[in-house]
């Protein structure tokens, strides 16, 4: 299997050390990189998240790295986005008074209204809607490790699903973009094969 070559997207407000630890010990050949020419040159990318929308998504258009994303996914490389980094490829959030998207996938990111408590933080199941590679060998009341206060709504990509007080998109994905609210690099067993998976999909 050819060792693809993987740009960390780093704009400055993602944690990122969990995911580093994570694609090591899978012995990954990945650049964590905030420069747009490096995500242009990788053959797979993703972008993390921690935070939120607004500043997130105003830190990524000033490095111009929306731009980066754009091409990489209209390219057809593999791009995965975790928690913030999934949210902000939907249309808009409502979050802090709004904010747009990447909109690279249809959807909207409001705060939960359902949940017993905000934020929704801790351990939940899954429920898998529809067969992915990216899901190969997850099964519905697989746990993930979740953090958030924002869900995505109005999405077609819903790939696995989670209910807190409503059912929101845990795992949403379409041709080469995949992503997930909870936090793959935390998530034991099943984020330890979402990364896998996610690898095999990028080295094809």
């Amino acid at each position: 299997m050819t060792v693809p070559k993987i740009a960390v997207i780093d704009y400055g407000g993602g944690n990122v050390g969990s995911l580093i630890a994570a694609l090591e010990r899978r012995g990954a050949a990945f650049t964590l990189t905030e420069d747009p020419r490096d995500v242009d040159r990788a053959q797979a990318a993703i972008l993390p998240g921690d935070g939120a929308f607004g500043a997130t998504i105003d830190a990524i258009r000033e490095r111009k790295l929306d731009g980066a994303i754009d091409r990489a996914i209209a390219a057809g490389r593999p791009f995965l986005g975790i928690c913030v980094g999934m949210q902000v490829l939907f249309d808009s959030s409502d979050e802090y008074g709004g904010a747009l998207g990447l909109g690279i996938l249809p959807g909207e990111v409001r705060r939960f209204t359902g949940a017993p408590r905000v934020p929704h933080m801790g351990w939940n199941d899954l429920v898998i809607e529809r067969t992915h590679p990216f899901v190969d060998g997850i099964a519905s009341g697989a746990w993930a490790y979740f953090l958030h206060s924002y869900r995505v709504t109005g999405a077609d990509s819903v790939v696995a699903s989670c209910e807190y007080g409503e059912r929101f998109a845990a795992i949403v994905a379409r041709d080469n973009v995949m992503a997930t609210q909870f936090h793959p690099e935390k998530s034991r067993s099943t984020g330890a094969r979402l990364l896998d998976n996610f690898l095999r999909i990028a080295a094809a």
